[in-house]
């Protein structure tokens, strides 16, 4: 008798388990069984994502999830995005990567899964050239354009407590601000800052120094390890063959740092 109801306890167990496995989902299999991924990106961030003239998403994160998708053998859907709407479109399943100019910070990692790295983004400030700044010091008191909930928004929150921080939702508006004059000063990214210069040329601006150097990841939900071994493998591929570094510079017109080619082949 107490035979028979261990075994019955020991099949219900097995029966229950075999439930919790089928409930469980395989995020990889999901994307090749829908044949179509979605990526989100932040189209107001050139030079990683932006609306052309001809009213079409480019870029280097675009062209990065494009050769991803393709590589995948799947459509790809492009999910617009804001920078500081970029978590939470991913946890809340409107996307099912991230490719967009993301740094991978111990915060962040809290959150959501990264890949390798697959490039580097400076945090620079940049002014025009009749402005002397050299330091965060030189900020005090200055109105400093920041695209909202990025990297350069945490770092001169913290490192210049006393500048007047203009925050905006996207990069885009950041560029339009420093071009246009609504503030001189602009926390961003050193081919951003040239796109500014580029936009207005009677306003000159040059990059006055670089806050910080940080890694980009592919994001993604947690406990996705199929998923996430893929998109490791596919970086590292990508950054061995030089795929990668080519769409890097023909958007950014430098090279992807070394260390991240040569920690992919660690």
């Amino acid at each position: 008798m107490k035979i028979h109801t261990l075994m019955r306890a020991t099949l219900l167990a097995l029966g229950l388990t075999g439930l919790s496995a089928a409930a469980m989902t395989n995020a990889l299999e999901d994307i090749k069984a829908a044949k179509k991924i979605r990526v989100g990106i932040d189209l107001g961030a050139p030079f990683y994502g932006y609306i052309d003239d001809k009213m079409q998403p480019v870029g280097s994160d675009v062209e990065a999830a494009r050769l991803l998708a393709q590589d995948l053998g799947v459509e790809l859907e492009i999910v617009q995005t804001t920078n500081s709407a970029r978590i939470p479109n991913l946890l809340s399943n409107k996307a099912d990567l991230i490719i967009s100019s993301l740094s991978i910070t111990p915060e962040r990692a809290k959150a959501v899964d990264f890949s390798i790295p697959y490039g580097a983004i400076q945090a620079a400030v940049g002014a025009p050239k009749d402005i002397a700044i050299a330091g965060m010091a030189d900020l005090a008191g200055k109105r400093v354009a920041v695209t909202r909930g990025g990297p350069q928004d945490k770092l001169v929150s913290e490192r210049a407590p006393q500048a007047n921080i203009v925050r905006f939702d996207d990069e885009a508006a950041s560029i339009t601000a420093a071009a246009s004059g609504q503030t001189d000063i602009v926390a961003i990214t050193p081919p951003i800052i040239k796109a500014i210069a580029d936009r207005n040329p009677a306003r000159p601006f040059e990059v006055k120094f670089v806050i910080e150097s940080y890694k980009l990841g592919i994001a993604m939900r947690q406990n996705e390890p199929e998923l996430k071994d893929w998109v490791n493998q596919w970086v590292r591929a990508n950054l061995q063959n030089g795929k990668l570094n080519e769409i890097h510079l023909k958007y950014a017109g430098v090279p992807i740092p070394d260390e991240i080619v040569q920690g992919a082949g660690q």
